[in-house]
């Protein structure tokens, strides 16, 4: 199905607009017995040859006309990326910035392709901070001065050049089409467009782009057309990243940045490079980790949490029983505490990757793990707290007919980042420069954790917990996954593989499963609804200090295996879809 060609009707399914998952092709009755199980409540969705996950139905439709227009994974992750920005703005995005990871099956390479935002040449240390020393929370979060230079457009015009098969004009065109004819108001959209009403209403250009001539909201059923995007997008689709960072659009984001009391210039603009990194490996078990580098934290840590619950027989314990959440949750501790005293952006600090990634180091701090008790975080090492890390990211995942993968997140920080729209463009800018420590050894109010390694710097990416993540068995993509959710990121991600590999589950039960998290600072492990009163009594009865609290993440997941391809979006997010052919 065409979703009515990106849905030009409203499409409700089981009174419902997608909030499931949906099989485009049965599975063969051979093969039933072996995928899907009476034991199971979650199941997958299956696919022949390649399978697309993402957190909206109508992007997922568009990754998947791409694959089988021809297109590889990566084509259709740029595809998807464009799309986004239309159909998702609260975190899909042209005006922000990402990660992604690619792995090209038949050469058996990793890429990591940075286009995080960088810091603008103008931008110091303490540009945040009032005469008395004190930190302005709103400069950098809700003024021209919270928008770092945006890396989207130039991230995946660099992977498509290097990595894709397919025109520019043909990956951007459906996006083209959604903006330029409107996309239905879905349940999900009205509520986020709602609730962020008064913070979007507050700059013209936004308020004319997402709320009606009279200032109200749009309504579920009801079409939103955004033309200035649209014509943002021709512009980008006829010209490429230059009419992004040096035509009319780099002009209208630096003089809407400035009139905001930002510092973005056209030359900021013309600066902005993304990069390719080498990817951050591990092993876990029988599989080999990819994830990103920094400036993002994700993908070290995943390693290392990895590295030290290696040590531990997790599948012995039982999936979220008592003992499998604290040993889990003393390891999460002593892995975020390391984030706050060494990450940072790689080309301005020294981050000690092998050191943190390493089977030895892990043991070592494994040992410092009581199995009977937990260990208040005062007294593991000290560092430094960090700025809040927005949960409005969006991340999804691709694994095409020749086994290339992509896992990808990006975001524009906050749900509609800043908020403004740059003139005339219909393009939301970022308020990433938040994710700085506006002042490294502080406390901020929202106990997350980084230090003086990620302070702000002229031309400098921000520190991020964005953790686009690939397993590989025998050289094979087997698991491609990510999440959005600040820093739960990190612990979210982990929790899938883990429920993969150590407890052995479907990835549509993986997704499913109750979280936990747990980041040294503040001292307490947050949880998700479906944990048991009797393991939370457990442990209390460790010392630990436990708080329910939202749900965390949304999960876009997909395992290869000599069955076909599986796909499972996380059941949090209601407009999520995953679907293959």
């Amino acid at each position: 199905m065409r979703l009515m060609m990106y849905l030009t009707k409203p499409l409700v399914l089981l009174g419902l607009f997608f909030s499931v998952s949906v099989t485009a092709t049965p599975l063969p009755a051979a093969k039933q017995q072996a995928i899907y199980s009476s034991m199971s409540i979650h199941h997958p969705v299956w696919a022949k040859n390649a399978m697309v996950a993402t957190q909206e139905a109508l992007a997922t439709q568009i990754g998947v006309d791409i694959l089988q227009q021809g297109g590889n994974a990566v084509d259709a992750a740029v595809a998807v990326g464009y799309a986004l920005a239309v159909t998702l703005p609260r975190a899909g995005n042209l005006g922000g910035g990402g990660f992604m990871l690619v792995y090209l099956n038949k050469q058996q390479k990793a890429i990591a392709i940075d286009y995080r935002e960088k810091a603008p040449s103008a931008a110091s240390r303490d540009m945040y901070l009032d005469k008395q020393g004190n930190t302005q929370t709103q400069l950098s979060r809700f003024h021209g001065l919270a928008v770092g230079v945006p890396g989207t457009v130039m991230g995946l015009e660099l992977a498509r050049k290097k990595y894709g098969t397919l025109s520019r004009e043909q990956l951007i065109a459906p996006a083209l089409k959604l903006a330029s004819e409107g996309i239905i108001v879905s349940p999900d959209l009205a509520k986020s467009l709602n609730k962020a009403q008064p913070r979007l209403s507050k700059w013209s250009a936004s308020k004319q782009v997402f709320y009606k001539a009279d200032g109200k909201s749009y309504q579920v059923g009801e079409r939103l057309k955004q033309l200035d995007l649209a014509n943002s997008l021709r512009l980008i689709s006829e010209q490429g990243e230059n009419a992004f960072y040096q035509g009319t659009i780099a002009k209208q984001i630096s003089d809407s940045v400035l009139q905001a009391g930002g510092l973005i210039t056209l030359e900021d603009m013309k600066n902005y490079h993304a990069v390719e990194r080498q990817a951050i490996q591990g092993n876990y078990r029988d599989y080999q980790v990819l994830s990103m580098p920094p400036p993002s934290s994700g993908g070290i840590h995943i390693v290392q949490l990895l590295n030290m619950l290696e040590n531990y027989p997790l599948s012995d314990y039982g999936h979220n029983s008592a003992q499998s959440i604290h040993i889990m949750s003393e390891a999460m501790r002593r892995a975020y505490a390391d984030r706050a005293l060494y990450l940072g952006d790689s080309d301005f600090v020294d981050v000690p990757i092998e050191t943190l990634t390493s089977k030895a180091y892990a043991l070592q701090r494994s040992k410092q793990i009581d199995p009977k008790k937990a260990t208040p975080s005062s007294e593991v090492n000290a560092g430094k707290v960090a700025p809040y890390e927005s949960n409005e990211t969006t991340h999804f995942s691709i694994v095409d007919r020749w086994g290339n993968a992509v896992s990808n997140t990006y975001t524009l920080n906050f749900s509609y980042g800043m908020g403004m729209v740059a003139n005339g463009t219909g393009i939301l800018l970022n308020n990433e420069m938040d994710d700085f420590s506006a002042k490294p050894g502080e406390p901020n109010g929202y106990g997350l954790i980084g230090g003086e390694a990620n302070a702000v710097a002229a031309n400098k990416r921000p520190l991020s917990s964005m953790s686009p993540t690939i397993l590989l068995k025998d050289n094979q993509p087997y698991l491609v996954t990510g999440t959005p959710g600040g820093s739960r990121i990190i612990t979210t991600t982990l929790q899938i593989i883990l429920n993969v590999v150590d407890h052995q589950m479907n990835i549509a039960q993986a997704t499913a499963a109750p979280r936990i998290h747990h980041q040294w600072l503040p001292d307490y492990i947050r949880y998700e609804q479906g944990i048991s009163v009797d393991t939370l009594n457990l442990l209390k009865a460790k010392g630990h200090v436990m708080k329910q609290q939202a749900t965390m993440g949304s999960t876009q997941t997909i395992m290869r295996n000599e069955y076909g391809v599986f796909g499972a979006s996380d059941p949090r997010t209601p407009s999520a879809l995953s679907l293959g052919y």
